[in-house]
């Protein structure tokens, strides 16, 4: 990390939804490695969640290693004792800069996709997400972005039991998703009917549409263009990809919620799915 700036590492970490680190821990290098450190510090290493973020941090952090053009990278050997450490935890650190591998709870444990019988999905969209933004591709990112929502609707949904036609927009995915968790703004109840969340659950839903609108407006991958895309950078890049974040985590998370609403019939029993 001496090699970078202050405001690189915070984008490694925030790009990945951590909290920002707003005071450092004691010193364990310079300012920058000590800055690390404090994002280090944070990581829940037994939440299976966290730390497939962690590891996409860790990607980007050591992406400068396969850069032909780099001419500060390590020798071979630095490389290989780097691997002998991932592989010492089960993983394997692949020529492509990618790390693999590891505990199956890594997948199959994670909270968000706990309420999902076969998260592949998601999980190759955050991938394809992480990728775009360590890139600076920002029509990429947004394209994915957009595409997480759309997955993350159509999981909710069949896990539901509700009928797809393979036609649906995402608008009407992404409302049909908050009706059959109970959480559109319309049809909240409980904690979820209080103004201020009701507001927060109407804007959220107009944050993951205004993702797609943005993609199929243009700036995004998934159609054909005459022109180059251009206006759009990094920061744009991460507003989409924050933006269905906030939407696709506070889904997942209220499919998997024990006591969300949906699981809470009218006569106050739990549902069976």
């Amino acid at each position: 990390m001496s090699g970078t700036t202050l405001r690189e590492i915070d984008e490694l970490w925030q790009d990945e939804l951590f909290a920002p680190v707003f005071e450092d821990p004691e010193p364990v290098g310079g300012q920058r490695v000590t800055h690390f450190q404090g994002y280090l510090d944070q990581v829940d290493w037994t939440d299976p969640s966290q730390v497939a973020r962690a590891l996409r941090v860790f990607e980007a952090a050591l992406s400068w290693l396969f850069d032909p053009t780099n001419e500060y990278r390590p020798g071979a050997e630095r490389v290989e004792r780097l691997r002998r450490l991932f592989r010492r935890d089960g993983y394997e650190w692949t020529d492509e800069g990618k790390i693999v591998g590891g505990p199956e709870a890594v997948v199959v444990e994670d909270p968000l996709l706990a309420g999902i019988t076969d998260p592949a999905v998601i999980l190759e969209h955050l991938d394809r997400i992480s990728r775009a933004v360590r890139h600076g591709d920002p029509a990429q990112a947004i394209g994915s972005a957009k595409e997480l929502i759309e997955s993350t609707a159509k999981l909710v949904l069949r896990e539901r039991g509700e009928v797809l036609s393979g036609r649906e927009e995402v608008p009407d995915l992404v409302r049909r998703a908050q009706e059959a968790l109970s959480v559109h703004p319309t049809q909240a109840g409980g904690p979820d009917a209080a103004p201020s969340v009701r507001r927060i659950l109407g804007a959220a839903s107009t944050v993951a549409t205004g993702v797609a609108e943005l993609r199929n407006a243009g700036y995004g991958t998934g159609h054909g263009h005459d022109a180059v895309r251009s206006g759009l950078g990094a920061r744009h890049a991460r507003l989409a990809v924050n933006a269905a974040k906030l939407w696709c985590e506070f889904i997942l998370d209220t499919l998997s919620d024990e006591r969300a609403p949906w699981r809470v019939s009218e006569s106050g029993h739990e549902r069976t799915r």
